[in-house]
């Protein structure tokens, strides 16, 4: 079924868990591209709602963001698809949050789409869902994320299942159509 670019998620709610640290990039050009392709996107964080996130391009600090859901009071059964950015000390931080790492597990467990770039999947170790599944992610994680049972792979995008992985910002157009499509065929869950 093709559909215009503006409709073709129109009603499918994206969940974009992240912290301080972010790679500001991997977070606003992917909300971007699912709200122009019709997705109502929520900011998710282990912060209080309206509390302020501190992106950054690479080392140098970039926009600030208002937390628009704490991570305790989203559910995934409220969501159909979640994103997980990159940036070094996001997802370090969020490593060290059992509400967050709950919440990927839980969206696994539900078998929706979870995409994560950069160093992104590095929650996905912690949240045990890696094991046997093909990724990539920023090289520097290859170790850890081979560690923890994944086949790391040097490709611009990396679909397994449900769980889209990419490698940099420069992926992110990549990034971005593979979620489409895992998004588009998703059946709605709320």
């Amino acid at each position: 079924m093709q559909t215009s670019q503006g409709s073709a998620l129109r009603g499918k709610r994206v969940a974009v868990l992240m912290t301080d640290g972010v790679e500001q990039v991997e977070y606003t050009a992917p909300r971007k591209f699912l709200e122009e392709h019709g997705a109502s996107v929520t900011l998710i964080s282990p912060k209080s709602k309206g509390e302020q996130i501190q992106g950054f391009n690479h080392l140098t600090p970039g926009d600030r963001f208002a937390v628009e859901m704490d991570v305790r009071d989203a559910r995934p059964a409220d969501f159909d698809a979640l994103v997980l950015p990159g940036g070094v000390a996001n997802p370090d931080q969020l490593r060290l949050s059992t509400q967050s790492i709950t919440f990927i597990r839980q969206f696994a467990r539900e078998n929706k789409p979870i995409a994560a770039i950069c160093h992104g999947p590095w929650t996905l170790i912690d949240a045990g869902i890696v094991e046997g599944k093909r990724v990539t992610s920023w090289p520097s994680l290859k170790e850890d994320l081979s560690n923890a049972g994944a086949l790391w792979s040097d490709e611009s995008v990396v679909v397994d299942g449900k769980l889209v992985t990419s490698r940099k910002p420069a992926d992110i157009p990549a990034f971005d159509e593979a979620l489409l499509k895992e998004l588009a065929s998703a059946p709605y869950s709320h």
